[in-house]
């Protein structure tokens, strides 16, 4: 355990340091945030963000961190942001790339959608097939840039990069030759790429790794186009699939000691448990459950304890058990819903596209305990630390705290 902890990108063990926190759980940790609040009540600060970008923000004590794509005369600037967490100011505010016109995206996403990784002082930013880049993540001064992950991207790009052992793991599933490759953390350079072993009917994905560790191991699970696989982390080479039909692949996998349980499909959402230890095609041996009703296309999973809560796109939100995937129950919250749930307060936070935040009890029964709301757009996931939710809507960045 001690081996997970500090392997996964720990700078601090409160910091918020990639898609989901530092251990990519959505797990809060440190003080109680206000459990209400609204456009003005509970707002320590709010910054307007130029551009607009669906990255959620990486925060630590020093600083705060978020991507945008601005456009300007007919280009796309690609860039970077620092703000203090103690005011708000935008401390820097960096250009990574500027494209020469502006690429076509689905009308939900963003040209800044992945989220940044922050990991000992340095800053890994990603636009997808635009560029991946490494930043000094005091001054903001570009270490290195990659344009080489050359790929056809439909809709644009929307799944956040991994980091672990060196490697800077992502997945890259275009309209054609999908594919998942490591980069060089130090340099940028390309390390492994290895092509998907399973063509998809529609092959086209947005989603977000996850790691796990098998004897000392550490391997890449990679949902994508009808099958999700698992690599060795270091090498890219695969070491086991299964086969599920979907495509436009989103949320982020949940792992447990025992299973990976993951979205295949966006038009017809289903999540799939499958055991997390296996060689070649594990389709007929490894799947342990599965659930339609209530699935999401876009939020991952949120487990605490034995329990995994989900909402679906179209604001149902349900409670299941782990192991089983029986359904305690299901509650329509209404709304749309993007952006990931996050557990904090003990409580657990539903975030829609609207701007209401709902926090609901975990257990076996529904209870809902608060519900606020900013009336602006809100995909992007919160952060948190040391007390303090950080709120990304269309417009600015919010710091809620007492």
């Amino acid at each position: 355990m001690l081996h997970l902890l500090f392997t996964i990108l720990i700078a601090f063990p409160a910091d918020w340091t990639q898609f989901r926190g530092h251990l990519a759980n959505a797990h809060a940790e440190g003080p109680a945030t206000p459990l209400h609040w609204s456009a003005t009540l509970n707002v320590n600060w709010k910054t307007e963000i130029p551009g607009l970008g669906w990255s959620s923000p990486v925060v630590s004590s020093t600083g705060v961190w978020l991507t945008t794509a601005v456009e300007i005369e007919q280009q796309l600037s690609l860039r970077c942001l620092k703000l203090s967490p103690a005011t708000g100011e935008i401390l820097w505010n960096h250009e990574i790339r500027r494209l020469p016109e502006i690429p076509a995206i689905h009308g939900k996403n963003s040209h800044a959608s992945p989220t940044p990784i922050l990991h000992d002082n340095k800053l890994y930013v990603h636009f997808g097939t635009h560029g991946t880049a490494c930043l000094n993540a005091d001054s903001g001064e570009q270490l290195w840039l990659n344009t080489e992950l050359n790929y056809p991207p439909v809709h644009g790009s929307g799944g956040s990069p991994l980091l672990a052992e060196g490697i800077l793991a992502i997945i890259c599933d275009g309209s054609s030759s999908p594919f998942v490759v490591g980069l060089d953390a130090l340099s940028g350079t390309i390390r492994w790429k290895t092509p998907r072993a399973i063509t998809g009917r529609v092959n086209h994905s947005f989603a977000t790794p996850a790691l796990i560790y098998t004897d000392g191991e550490a391997r890449l699970v990679a949902p994508g186009p009808d099958h999700l696989a698992v690599y060795e982390l270091l090498t890219g080479r695969e070491i086991w699939h299964v086969k599920a039909p979907g495509w436009s692949v989103v949320p982020q996998p949940v792992v447990t000691p025992d299973l990976i349980i993951y979205n295949h499909d966006y038009d017809n959402p289903e999540l799939i448990a499958v055991r997390r230890h296996g060689s070649g095609d594990v389709t007929e041996s490894h799947v342990e459950w599965k659930l339609r009703r209530g699935a999401p296309s876009t939020p991952s999973p949120l487990l605490v304890g034995a329990e995994l809560y989900t909402v679906s796109d179209n604001g149902i939100a349900s409670c299941l058990d782990v192991s089983s995937g029986q359904v305690h129950w299901a509650h329509r919250l209404g709304g749309n819903f993007s952006a990931s749930p996050v557990y904090a307060n003990g409580l657990i936070l539903f975030l829609d596209e609207a701007g209401t935040a709902r926090w609901v009890r975990p257990g076996r029964t529904f209870t809902e305990v608060a519900e606020n709301m900013i009336p602006e757009r809100t995909f992007a996931t919160p952060a948190f630390l040391a007390g303090a939710m950080y709120l990304r809507t269309d417009a600015h960045l919010y710091r809620i705290s007492e």
